[in-house]
Parts: C-alpha cells; sequence; structure tokens
C-alpha cells in the first residue's frame, strides 16, 4: 500500500474525478490503479478565491516499486499498530476512577486484556442536560464539592467530541477507530480537524460503557472515591461511595482518571499525602460572533458550501508579559454552556452538535497563567485561584448561574455593558451585562484585549464591536499535576496511576485517551506472568 499527499482537488471532487487525477499525477493506465481511498483530507482557505481541499490518498498499484522510483508526493504506508496484550493476572479486579476520554480507554484496554476492570463514575446513567443539573444545585440536592455535571472525569467524554491534536501517539488511531466502530460518523478518520458532536457523542460513549461490560468489565454510576486505603508505600484498596453507602473495594491497582475538576477528591489525596505540584495552565472568556461571519471571513464566496460546514479558526498572539493569548476548542456553529460543578460558582464551556448549524461560532479566548499568579506556594493554590474567580462571575452574573456577558467594544472601551447588539448570547440558562473587570484578574483582561485587537488582523471581523465575551472560561485545564514516575505510578505510592487532564498530562479527548491507554498498558507490564 502507497499514500499520494498533497493532492489539491475542489470542494465538489467525485470518486470518478479523483481517480482520474490519481492517474495523471503518476502518469498511469487505468488498470494499472487496482484501488485507493482518502486517507486525510484538509481545507486550504489561504486563498479565498480558491477555497479547496487538499487530500492524502491510500492506494494499492500493480507495480509500486515502479511507482515509487518515479512519483513525487509518494511513500509507503506504515503498518497499523495493534494493541499487543500479555497474558496477565490481577489477584482482584484493578480499579478505574473516572469515565472521562481517559478512563473509557483505560478500562476498555483493560477489558480486552481480559482484566475484568471495575470502572466508577460520579454521576447518573441518564444523561443530564446542564439546565437541570443547575437546578439540582440550586435546590441544593446535590453534593456541593462534587463534580456534578458529568461525573468525575466525565466532563470530557461528554463535551463535543472535538478529537484535534497536537500529540504522537501510536493509539491516536485505535482511538479514533474506536469511536467510529461505536458510532462516531467515519470522517473523523480522514478529517484534519475531526468532530463527533455531543448529540452523536452521547450515545458512542454508552456503547464503549457496554463493550467494557460485555468483555468483563463492571460499570458503577452514582459511585464516589472517597479516600484511598494504603499500606506503606502501596495502595491496597479505596473507599468507595455508591449511591450513599460506604463500601470498602480491595484492589492493587487504581487508575486514577478523575478529570481536571473534581477538585474534591484532588484535595483527598493531597490529604493522604501523595505528591503534587503547580502547573501553569490558562484563563479567559468565551467569544461568540454570528457563524456566517466567520464563515464569509474564513472562505470568502465559498462560505456556505455544502462540503465546508460551518467554518472553524486557531488564533494565537504573543503579548509583551510572554504569557500569550490563544484561542481553543473553537466551536463552529455551536453555543456557550454551562460548567459548573459547584454551588456559588459560574464555569462556561463551549460545544456543537454534529451538524454544526447554530447561528453562532464560538470558542475560548485564553490567557496563560502561571504558578506566580496563584498568590500561593501550597499546591492546589490553582484551584483557589479559579474558585475565586468563578465565584466573582456567579456575583456579577447576579446568581442563579447566569454569567457575565459583555460586548467586545464595550470591553476594549473599559465600559460595562447595558445591552446586547446584534449578537444574541447563546449561554444558558441567561447572562447579564457586565463588565469583566470585576471577574477576571488584570493581567488576563489587558492581555484579552492585546489578543482581541490582534487577532482582528488574522481574522476580519474578530473584534467586531457586537461580538460577545461571556466568562470566565476557568477549566482549560488543571492547575495541577500528579507527580508520577517513568512507569506510570504515583511518585510515592505503588499500584496507582495518575491519569489525563486531571493528573496534568494530556489536553484533550484524544491525549486523555491516549494516555489511558498508555496506563493501562503499564498496570497490564506489571502484571505480566511471561
Amino acid at each position: 500500500m502507497l499514500r499520494l499527499t498533497n493532492l489539491s482537488v475542489p470542494l465538489d471532487y467525485t470518486e470518478s474525478s479523483l481517480r482520474l487525477l490519481i492517474l495523471q499525477k503518476l502518469k498511469l493506465s487505468s488498470d494499472q490503479l487496482l484501488s485507493f481511498r482518502v486517507s486525510r483530507r484538509s481545507i486550504d482557505a489561504r486563498n479565498k478565491a480558491d477555497v479547496h481541499f487538499v487530500l492524502s490518498v491510500d492506494l494499492s498499484l500493480k507495480n509500486e516499486q515502479a511507482a515509487l522510483r518515479h512519483a513525487k508526493n509518494l511513500s509507503s504506508v506504515p503498518g497499523s499498530v495493534s494493541l499487543r496484550f500479555p497474558t496477565v493476572r490481577f489477584d482482584r479486579p484493578p480499579l478505574v476512577v473516572g469515565a472521562g476520554p481517559a478512563g473509557l480507554f483505560a478500562a476498555l484496554t483493560l477489558a480486552k486484556a481480559g482484566a475484568n476492570p471495575v470502572l466508577i463514575e460520579r454521576g447518573k446513567p441518564v444523561d443530564r442536560r446542564t439546565q437541570d443539573v443547575l437546578l439540582l444545585q440550586e435546590k441544593g440536592e446535590l453534593d456541593p464539592d462534587s463534580n456534578v455535571q458529568f461525573g468525575e472525569g466525565g466532563a470530557g467524554a461528554f463535551s463535543d467530541g472535538k478529537l484535534t491534536c497536537g500529540i504522537k501517539s501510536p493509539h491516536v488511531r485505535t482511538i479514533l477507530e474506536t469511536f467510529v466502530a461505536h458510532g462516531a460518523p467515519d470522517d473523523i478518520l480522514i478529517d484534519q480537524k475531526p468532530h463527533i458532536g455531543t448529540d452523536r457523542l452521547k450515545s458512542t460513549v454508552a456503547s464503549i460503557r457496554e463493550e467494557i461490560r460485555s468483555l468483563g468489565g463492571t460499570v458503577l454510576f452514582e459511585t464516589r472515591l472517597e479516600e484511598l486505603l494504603i499500606r506503606g508505600e502501596h495502595v491496597e484498596g479505596a473507599i468507595l461511595n455508591h449511591k450513599g453507602e460506604r463500601r470498602e473495594f480491595l484492589t492493587d491497582t487504581i487508575l486514577l482518571c478523575i478529570g481536571h475538576s473534581a477538585r474534591d477528591t484532588v484535595q483527598t489525596l493531597f490529604s493522604q499525602g501523595l505528591r503534587m505540584e503547580q502547573k501553569p495552565f490558562a484563563m479567559g472568556v468565551r467569544i461568540e460572533h454570528p457563524r456566517r461571519m466567520i464563515d464569509r471571513s474564513q472562505y470568502g464566496a465559498f462560505a456556505g458550501h455544502p462540503s465546508l460546514g460551518a467554518a472553524s479558526y486557531k488564533l494565537i498572539c504573543h503579548t509583551p508579559d510572554g504569557r500569550g493569548v490563544y484561542t481553543f476548542c473553537m466551536c463552529p456553529g455551536g453555543e456557550v454552556i454551562a460548567a459548573a460543578s459547584q454551588p456559588g460558582g459560574v464555569v462556561t464551556n463551549g460545544m456543537s452538535l454534529h451538524a454544526r448549524n447554530g447561528e453562532n461560532s464560538n470558542s475560548a479566548l485564553l490567557v496563560g497563567v502561571r504558578p506566580e499568579d496563584f498568590g500561593d506556594t501550597h499546591p492546589l493554590a490553582g484551584f483557589v485561584l479559579q474558585r475565586s474567580i468563578e465565584k466573582a462571575a456567579f456575583r456579577a452574573g447576579g446568581g442563579a448561574f447566569r454569567a457575565p456577558a459583555q460586548r467586545v467594544e464595550d470591553f476594549l472601551a473599559g465600559k460595562a455593558t447595558r445591552a446586547f447588539g446584534k449578537v444574541t448570547p447563546s449561554y444558558r440558562p441567561g447572562v447579564t451585562p457586565a463588565d469583566l473587570r470585576a471577574v477576571l484578574p488584570s493581567f488576563i483582561t489587558e492581555d484579552l484585549k492585546k489578543g482581541i485587537r490582534a487577532m482582528n488582523a488574522q481574522l476580519l471581523g474578530f473584534a467586531d464591536p457586537d461580538a460577545v465575551l461571556t466568562g470566565p472560561e476557568t477549566r482549560s485545564s488543571s492547575p495541577v499535576r500528579f507527580s508520577r514516575t517513568s512507569v506510570g505510578e504515583a511518585e510515592n505510592l505503588h499500584g496507582l496511576f495518575p491519569v489525563g487532564e486531571g493528573a496534568g498530562y494530556a489536553g484533550g479527548i484524544v491525549s486523555a485517551a491516549a494516555d489511558g491507554i498508555t496506563a493501562a498498558l503499564k498496570t497490564l507490564e506489571k502484571k505480566q506472568l511471561f
């Protein structure tokens, strides 16, 4: 099998037109091309008068060696990497804490190896809308310190399924193929910026859970890790709270996949002596523009072409203080959503359905935050900073989990917003016109101003006066990193494997899932019989 790269094709290309192009590029007769399939597809919109696709194509030829000698942009396809499992024995099933991408793929890997893992999830099995959760929070019917919105470790798995990542892991293809096998669209295997959509992702995640069960694993909902059972430098199990009942779970292998918002669990583990350290992260706001405006800015006259869909962007601005401003988790045709996990605090995030056909497009607009900004050397001081901003946002929003929001023109001018213009904020349960200087530290607001102005030169209309800033976005990643050894165990506790975003070792669905697979394989190596 060979791979032909850098094929420019029009947006309305067909299989037959692509076949002809391949034959022309390789100077082949029709009978020499046995088969082909698109393996990679990206959009080239640098020239707004000629927006087109750039493809990589895997193909089979009668005489591949001759073609390799004479053709440009042609190479052998690297062999696929498949997981191989050693023969292992666990005296007691391993425990996977958290059912986000790290936990799901760790548990699935262990289940495929016959390890019969137990996967615990703090939330309920029913996929609840954010508004329902917020209502329960206001009524005081949820644990005030729990990561209640999606369950411990579940927020990443129940986002909108953006699978873009910058890691070079051999597990990326396995992760994408697993999602497709469980109902995700086939396009994620070839698109440069793969996306599933919140509406498709929920059933996909549920299907992965069912496979874990079918392979001998156990999935327990409404189950919370309360403390570890430790003897010396070894983990011996955990105390779990299952539907209000405390249970002792004995095991010498625990994969900690708690996500970046399970603050109470992190606090408990810190009090039990686990080594942690501060790490940089980022905070800011969500910025919303009309989807059609972003489409026109990116695609020009090609905006609205059915092959393109809603346009995305990725922008970065270097600032004099060295922090930098960048966009993150861009949601074309999506909406800003509530992501609060504790009463009395407001947190925003973004999502898109698979169709990406909402009125607005939004993105996180973030500023780098350094440990010296935390105001304390305590390893968990970053959580305190996050929480103080979330509480300030709750106050600025006027309660009821309304979020403070501000027009870009007002934000740049340093004045509070009184009314919104042509962009209607999408955040639910609603926004309150405000001044974000009452919410965010000055080093963030000042850099955001610099970033918005600079990014307007990169994307026309980014600084549109009526664009809306809704905040705060405080949970882009964890401000804490668990110390772990080269074999993936906690530095001072054998048998405990900190994994994914919550441990400080990932930054998105795919990177967290890859870390989950890697951690599972390391636990299997430790238990290998021969």
